[in-house]
């Protein structure tokens, strides 16, 4: 079968009469098939040039015409232009074409008519498909550099959901202005559109979904208190931007290695209507832990899975391995794809996982060295595709969430836990057996949570790490549910929660000052020797404080 390609601008009088020959071609030979292609005078040289170049042929003029070699894998033979095309079909098939230069014009007229309908309809019929309008906050970051590949590759959103991108950042420049232009040079099939937003007023203008990255600054931070009330302004700014100018059903999903859980509280606090789509990314911890188990076992660690991050993301959380496995581990047992081994059986070692692993992850967490642009981008894509398609069966996955009580966790606050995504929302898993938190490791992560919240809104001093044993972890202690003699949970009232908190301010007004003093050397160093707790990751020790 011969395939011819007929290409040429569309008001072309020549490609109008190798057209009309073309298709009586086809019409009167069965093994004759033609394919055409029109472009707009305007693009017609870029294209050609294109065309020539991708195949080495050498062609100025319109019409172009190749022929396609089915019978070798499609591979194009130029034939030549209008003359070329009027000689093979003389030679070959004993067919001339007769068409006066009067109707040349008139056909080549046409034409460039039809054409142009052909691009307005189309133009017309992609506008009906509303792409998804992402933002993302701080774009000029590292993150967000990382971020725009991972979100243009169809993999989070699906090959068959376009996405239009707002880079939305207070400092205009060079640096954002380059990642427009990268972003542009991919060429991404699901890319309808990349700009550039530093108009406050216009931010988040029907966004489905909201990255919030790690704001960037040249403003030195002083204190580690300065640096959480910094983040109040913002969130207050983004949250009153959601509510007035995003879509309905926007997603926020909050990114970065500071302060993670409390500005996905401040962002629920100043945009309440949506605070039930406002979620934490937590897998760059997890991600970090996986790690360090991987080189331990000498494995990869794509091949762990179920490791469980508590609590506070940036901050006091703490690692579970109780319930992580292994996939694919080289040892004498072996099993099919799904056999996987429990991590805790496979590490012998307890002095270091209770001691080295500890100290490598705080020592990570608190500088923020491995957690760059990189892997803060992949966990965020990755969250983003497990939310809008849902996460690998039978797998868990930490995320920060607004807590309704689960696992014995204080009502309101944002806390990292075990969750599943199915049918574009997520599940707690409380069902998990045998995950039960110790009530000091559960208090000494809430108490800080709530510490950040309360210095944020300024209704405490200064930041105290809790220290066991003291009258501000007794108070703390309190929030926690309590058991009566029946071994029921008694949630505390609302009412409750606020005298605590107003006891704390009378308390730290009082008793706290903590000004003149390092706040840094008030961590308590409590690691436990021989048997293995979820491991803790106190990130408040050498904790640099960053915009």
């Amino acid at each position: 079968m011969a395939k011819f390609v007929l290409a040429g601008e569309a008001d072309c009088p020549y490609y109008a009469k190798a057209e009309l020959l073309a298709d009586y071609l086809q019409k009167n030979l069965p093994n004759f098939r033609i394919h055409k292609i029109t472009q707009h005078p305007d693009i017609w040289e870029e294209w050609l040039k294109d065309v020539c170049e991708k195949n080495k042929w050498s062609h100025k003029t319109s019409p172009i015409i190749w022929r396609e070699l089915l019978d070798r894998g499609g591979k194009g033979i130029l034939l030549g232009g209008y003359n070329e095309f009027l000689e093979h079909a003389q030679l070959y098939y004993g067919v001339t074409s007769s068409m006066t230069s009067e109707l040349m014009l008139i056909v080549a007229k046409e034409n460039l008519g039809t054409h142009i309908e052909k691009e307005l309809e189309e133009e017309s019929l992609k506008g009906l498909i509303s792409p998804l309008q992402v933002w993302i906050t701080s774009a000029s970051t590292p993150a967000s550099y990382n971020l725009i590949p991972l979100l243009t590759s169809g993999e989070v959103f699906g090959m068959h959901t376009e996405i239009s991108i707002t880079l939305f950042d207070n400092k205009p420049g060079n640096k954002l202005t380059s990642v427009l232009l990268e972003s542009q040079d991919l060429v991404a099939p699901v890319l309808r559109s990349v700009r550039i937003c530093t108009r406050v007023e216009e931010a988040f203008h029907q966004a489905h979904v909201i990255i919030i990255l790690d704001d960037s600054t040249d403003k030195e931070v002083l204190s580690l208190e300065e640096g959480i009330r910094s983040r109040v302004p913002l969130c207050r700014l983004y949250g009153y931007l959601i509510e007035k100018n995003a879509h309905e059903s926007v997603r926020v999903i909050v990114g970065g290695k500071t302060f993670v859980n409390l500005k996905t509280a401040l962002l629920m606090r100043y945009a309440p209507s949506v605070a039930h789509n406002i979620i934490a990314v937590a897998l760059g911890v997890e991600g970090q832990a996986k790690a360090v188990l991987a080189k331990k076992l000498k494995t990869t660690s794509a091949g762990i899975k179920d490791v469980i991050i508590w609590g506070n993301i940036s901050g006091n959380n703490y690692v579970d391995l109780r319930k992580a496995k292994v996939y694919r581990y080289e040892s004498a047992i072996w099993g099919p794809p799904h056999y996987s081994r429990p991590v805790l059986n496979l590490i012998f070692d307890s002095e270091w996982l209770n001691k080295e692993f500890v100290t490598t992850l705080k020592n990570l967490s608190a500088t923020g060295k491995q957690f760059g642009g990189i892997l803060s981008a992949h966990g965020i894509a990755t969250t983003l595709k497990y939310w809008y398609h849902g996460s690998p069966p039978g797998e868990i996955v930490s995320l920060g969430v607004l807590s309704e009580g689960q696992f014995g966790v204080p009502e309101g606050l944002v806390f990292s836990m075990p969750v599943k995504f199915e049918n574009g929302s997520w599940v707690v898993l409380t069902d998990l057996e045998d995950i039960e938190i110790n009530e000091q490791i559960m208090t000494r992560m809430t108490s800080d949570i709530i510490q950040e919240k309360l210095v944020a809104l300024g209704d405490v001093l200064y930041f105290e790490p809790y220290q066991s044993g003291t009258n501000l972890a007794k108070k703390y202690e309190s929030i926690l549910p309590i058991k009566d003699d029946n071994h029921k949970d008694q949630q505390p009232t609302i009412e409750h929660k606020y005298s605590l908190h107003s006891d704390l301010v009378q308390e730290e007004e009082k008793d706290l000052a903590l000004s003149d003093m390092d706040f840094l050397d008030l961590v308590p160093q409590s690691i436990p020797e021989k048997t293995y707790n979820p491991v803790p990751t106190d990130d408040f020790e050498d904790k640099r404080v960053e915009q």
